[in-house]
């Protein structure tokens, strides 16, 4: 059986009229409003955990609330770490 033919290949070279510019919009920095409230939710949701851990039972609402002080607490963070996406 004859052998087949080599082919050398040359390397991909591309071309240089084929790049389109990227368009770069300048994004302008967050409030302070912005931040207060981004940061201040994050807190809300760090100290009602630990109040809720430390002295549930003695706070009326709270021991009312019962586990739905966990489904607060999430939300409360969640919410502030969300905001942290669009945070610059």
């Amino acid at each position: 059986m004859p052998k087949s033919k080599i082919h050398q290949k040359t390397a991909y070279t591309p071309t240089s009229n084929r790049r389109t510019p990227v368009k770069v919009r300048s994004v302008a920095p967050s409030q302070l409003l912005y931040k207060v409230v981004m940061f201040g939710l994050l807190l809300l949701a760090l100290a009602w955990i630990a109040v809720f851990y430390i002295a549930g039972p003695e706070i009326a609402f709270m021991d009312e609330l019962g586990k739905w002080n966990f489904a607060i607490t999430f939300v409360l963070g969640v919410t502030g770490l969300l905001m942290t996406r669009r945070w610059r």
